[in-house]
């Protein structure tokens, strides 16, 4: 076998190995390995690729369910939606790759989810993300926001699957290290879900998609380091895409499924070629030879180490049943793209590559992937926040607070983000989530049934208190599905966190988990894909702790969705749930009083289920005009969305024991605004009673204003203030970054 160079400390450095890590590896290989060797061992060994930092804690998410078809392990996640289909979903993160190159770093990052999602047979119909960017004078915050949201509407629109949803912030912690977290939601049948174990010996493996290039070579590697001064010079690691190779992927690989031709399928992403035939062959107890000689090239003169790790995008592996080949390459002959039948499976359990009429790898599959390192790493528990007393807060003119709340970057309109998504193609687009409800909706093609979807995190209640806040994200996931009258199925995820040898940062990330599985358990929520992006640090400073999750949940009859748009005149309104007027780690702390880091509102996981049955069965009984879960701002913010998207006054009592700041901007969880008929009063009453939940009145609608005790604001003034700051940000000349 080749053996062009001898390995030395430093080439295992610049791996990303460590030398315990490098020993260990030669110990498994009962030699030392050669410059291919290493990079596919070293990719593979990655954080990125093997989870070696999380995956002892990730064991500890429930992940079945009475829904579940396919828990964590494969592409996707796949849950029963009735009737015969089948929804896979999946959250991954791109975060290194939109901060250094931010519209290819975003657009791949589409394309990337959504090739997770067609391998398994599913048509995408949704996209959603979370972006996180660093404050709004930074110097590169308002560039960073422009690539990216291009990337994603230039990939997404391209394609024709409608982005739909997701969320946008700023806060300094991001200011080095963004993050680009995309979701993919896609519809199949029980019948046509494809996985990716390469069971057989013998069989051709078929290269499909764009040709290998030299981009995204150590893609993986980049995205388990942190960043320092010098990662822009990273760029050649970043992925280039093309959209419409990637629909014409999507409609050539939903062909060939149709003739049941497919043992095994999988995507190119992270580790490209190494990762997809090295998984495959691992799930499917086999071994693997490839041709390298026959992998379609689009660069002259490719090392065998540049296309073992390059990760250039629009690329799929097959591994195919005997005599279907000619067939089979028909089909991507059709759809022009290029096509070849690179190698086979065999049963010797390695992976063996040959180039120009020489063996350049030979390694054994195991160690690759069930062997590699797997740490418990030391963690320190994140020490108490101090509770912060509302009393101790001076008293504010409560409009005034609702309007700066309402006009902050956080909560400001992202009008000039999402319409540069488009929303509606496909047709089946009912309500984004920028449009009036908590979850966005898309209806189940031909059908009366529907699908809500949200992203969700509040990375201030994780930094202050890791288990509260992991239980929080989840608690308000399953609250916007429950608004939208969605039955909640199950969530994936996309762990944002720094540093893992930093004990603090990994006691973030245990705590978070922790926090996590407690209230999906307790919800019934299971997790059932997900991602892990560590090492999100520049110089030393990591971001907040940001464990996004992505919910999906079922509208068995859209006749009975449900949002915050259709409150009418006359209208009363209800507060579902308790209030303690809780402003620790809230919004109002944050952005009045300058005030950060304190403890979080509980999480009364009990609480939530009762008061969240309690709202499906008031929204099936056609009870309320409008729903609105309470999450960022509390009380007066959610009821300044329900005048804003109805275009109608609202007017809120003060209470009688809590002073204004805590009555109307406090975060308590578990709680929903709900808006009705005086005639449906009696009916939502008795439901309550029988529930046993808290029914509060707490106003009325009508007018022309919105009214906080003996404060008042015109609703199309608050609108104006919502709807101006991110485009006078983006629009200026004058702001950093241009």
């Amino acid at each position: 076998m080749t053996q062009a160079q001898i390995i030395t400390d430093e080439m295992v450095a610049e791996h990303g190995l460590s030398s315990d890590e490098y020993r260990i590896l030669c110990e498994h290989l009962g030699r030392t390995p050669n410059l291919n060797e290493l990079g596919i061992c070293s990719v593979m060994w990655s954080e990125h690729c093997s989870y070696k930092s999380s995956r002892i804690h990730l064991s500890k998410f429930p992940t079945s369910g009475e829904r579940v078809i396919c828990g964590p392990g494969e592409n996707a996640g796949v849950i029963d939606v009735g009737d015969g289909d089948v929804v896979i979903f999946k959250m991954e993160s791109h975060n290194h790759p939109s901060f250094i190159e931010p519209y290819q770093g975003a657009a791949t990052g589409v394309g990337g989810i959504m090739r997770d999602v067609f391998t398994m047979g599913a048509r995408p119909i949704a996209l959603l993300n979370a972006l996180r960017f660093g404050e709004p004078d930074h110097p590169k915050t308002r560039s960073l926001v422009t690539g990216v949201v291009a990337g994603i509407g230039g990939y997404g629109n391209c394609v024709g699957v409608p982005t739909v949803g997701g969320e946008v912030n700023f806060d300094p912690g991001y200011n080095g290290n963004i993050l680009v977290n995309a979701m993919c939601v896609g519809l199949t049948r029980t019948d046509h879900i494809f996985y990716s174990a390469a069971k057989g010996v013998g069989n051709s493996i078929l290269y499909v998609g764009a040709r290998t290039g030299r981009d995204g070579i150590h893609g993986a590697t980049m995205a388990s380091t942190e960043f320092d001064d010098d990662s822009e010079a990273k760029r050649p690691t970043v992925q280039v895409g093309d959209p419409f190779t990637e629909k014409r992927l999507i409609e050539a690989c939903l062909e060939l499924m149709a003739t049941g031709n497919i043992l095994a399928i999988q995507d190119m992403g992270a580790a490209g070629l190494t990762s997809s035939s090295i998984e495959m062959a691992d799930k499917g107890g086999v071994g693997i030879e490839i041709d390298l000689d026959r992998v379609p090239q689009r660069e002259t003169d490719m090392t065998p180490y540049e296309m073992m790790l390059s990760e250039s995008q629009e690329r799929m592996l097959i591994v195919l049943k005997p005599g279907t080949e000619t067939q089979s390459r028909q089909i991507f002959t059709k759809w022009e793209l290029d096509v070849a039948l690179i190698g086979k499976t065999t049963d010797t359990g390695r992976l063996v590559l040959s180039h120009k009429g020489e063996t350049v790898c030979d390694l054994p599959i195991a160690p690759l992937c069930d062997l590699a390192p797997k740490y418990d790493r030391p963690w320190i528990e994140t020490p108490p926040a101090p509770v912060l007393e509302y009393g101790d807060l001076p008293d504010r003119d409560a409009v005034s607070v609702l309007s700066q709340l309402m006009s902050c970057p956080d909560m400001a309109s992202k009008r000039w983000v999402w319409e540069q998504y488009d929303r509606h193609v496909m047709g089946d687009t009912l309500f984004a989530s920028a449009s009036g409800s908590d979850a966005a909706i898309v209806r189940l093609h031909d059908s009366e049934k529907g699908l809500a979807m949200t992203s969700d995190c509040t990375p201030r209640y994780v930094k202050a208190d890791p288990f509260t806040g992991g239980k929080q994200v989840v608690a308000e996931s399953w609250r916007n599905l429950i608004a939208s009258g969605a039955d909640p199925i199950a969530i994936t995820d996309c762990l944002n966190f720094g540093n893992p040898e930093n004990p603090q940062i990994m006691g973030q990330f245990v705590r978070a988990v922790e926090g996590m599985a407690e209230a999906c358990t307790a919800l019934e929520f299971p997790v059932v894909s997900g991602n892990v992006s560590l090492y999100n640090e520049t110089n030393g400073v990591a971001i907040p702790p940001t464990p996004t999750v992505g919910g999906v949940g079922l509208i068995p009859d859209l006749a009975q969705r449900a949002g915050y748009f259709g409150a009418c005149e006359g209208d009363s309104l209800y507060l579902l749930g308790p209030t303690a007027g809780w402003l620790g780690s809230s919004l109002y702390a944050r952005e009045i009083e300058a005030m950060r880091d304190h403890a979080p509102p509980p999480v009364d996981l009990e609480l939530e289920r009762k008061n969240g049955h309690f709202v499906t069965e008031a929204i099936r009984a056609g009870l309320l005009h409008a729903v609105h879960d309470l999450s960022d701002g509390g009380l007066a913010c959610a009821a300044a969305d329900l005048a804003i998207a109805s275009q109608i006054g609202i007017s809120l009592e003060t209470h009688d024991s809590l002073p204004n700041h805590g009555w109307f901007f406090g975060e308590d969880q578990a709680r929903y605004l709900v808006c009705l008929p005086a005639s449906r009063l009696e009916k939502l009453q008795k439901l309550a009673d029988k529930a046993d939940v808290l029914l509060t009145f707490v106003g009325e609608v009508g007018g022309k204003d919105i009214t906080l005790g003996s404060a008042r604001m015109n609703v199309t003034e608050l609108t104006r203030k919502w709807e101006q700051w991110l485009l006078e940000y983006m629009e200026s000349k004058h702001a950093n970054g241009s």
